[in-house]
């Protein structure tokens, strides 16, 4: 009965919000996701997070620029959200009027045009579901791979709305990686979320001078199905727009053992997300503390 209200307010929230206008619903979100969250249990996470971004640029924060930083982080979260229930309702010329494909956008075009496959490590900046239909809605067709919610119902609804404007979703679970690779290996283009290990299972990494663990899975695929790799980051801004950045392709040629390759391309990975979180820390939408200590084996 929980999920099932869970579920249904959900919905009737996000229904509610396409009857509004976009501006008003994100005035309100940014304001109650600024005024609220930092007192929340995910307001001292989000701290750190961004006072260890700020180190690795050799920036020190001070208490009052910290807090200015943590207000704009979860007023950007707020964004997001407000953006995200709002995105099927709008037509897809003001979506395209609001988002730019940007610097390297020439790397994505190239990739595509090989046939080869093209993976997007993507970290939780920005709004990720904005550029995604952008990307379908210019001749390149993403799949993205999303973390399945509960109860199910939930998961369904997120992917029907995320394939009315133009994404295919595959669904984290056992099935993922020969759904993945039969994309891939089709010259499709696959967008994964690598900044956080979900699965517990990643490879360890340095990340803004700490130990944490990102997920295999891009290094993975690369290695095994020949794709091309690179890593890619949404902004929000300036204004009411969107702006995407995307990096040169990674080397993923084989120079070892598989597993060595892996721990190499996913420390690459970790470079190449570190310098897109940096240009706008306070768009990572992150709330947990990223940088624990990991547990000793």
């Amino acid at each position: 009965m929980r999920s099932w209200l869970r579920v249904v307010t959900l919905k009737g929230l996000a229904n509610a919000l396409e009857f509004l206008p976009l501006r008003l619903t994100e005035s309100v979100a940014q304001w109650l996701a600024a005024r609220f969250g930092p007192q929340s249990t995910k307001g001292a996470a989000l701290a750190k997070n961004i006072a260890v971004i700020a180190a690795g640029a050799e920036a020190q924060l001070s208490p009052v620029m910290l807090e200015r930083q943590v207000r704009r982080a979860f007023a950007s979260y707020g964004q997001y959200w407000a953006e995200t229930a709002k995105l099927s309702a709008l037509p897809l010329k003001e979506r395209q009027r609001r988002f730019v494909l940007g610097e390297g956008v020439e790397y994505l075009h190239d990739a595509y045009a090989q046939g080869r496959g093209v993976i997007l490590a993507i970290p939780h900046t920005g709004s990720w579901d904005w550029g995604g239909s952008i990307i379908g809605s210019n001749g390149v067709p993403l799949t993205v791979v999303a973390e399945k919610l509960n109860p199910p119902a939930l998961f369904e609804w997120f992917r029907a709305k995320r394939e009315l404007v133009g994404m295919n979703v595959i669904g984290l679970d056992d099935d993922t990686v020969a759904s993945v690779s039969a994309v891939l290996n089709a010259g499709g283009v696959i967008g994964l979320l690598c900044d956080r290990d979900l699965q517990k299972s990643g490879v360890e990494v340095d990340f803004f001078g700490h130990r944490v663990t990102l997920p295999a899975g891009p290094a993975l695929f690369a290695l095994r199905t020949d794709a091309v790799l690179l890593a890619a980051c949404c902004y929000s801004g300036p204004g009411d727009g969107h702006y995407a950045v995307f990096t040169p392709p990674l080397d993923v040629e084989r120079q070892g053992r598989l597993r060595e390759d892996i721990a190499r391309v996913t420390q690459d990975v970790a470079h190449a997300l570190e310098g897109l979180i940096q240009r706008a820390p306070e768009q990572w939408h992150v709330l947990e503390d990223r940088f624990a200590e990991l547990p000793c084996e």
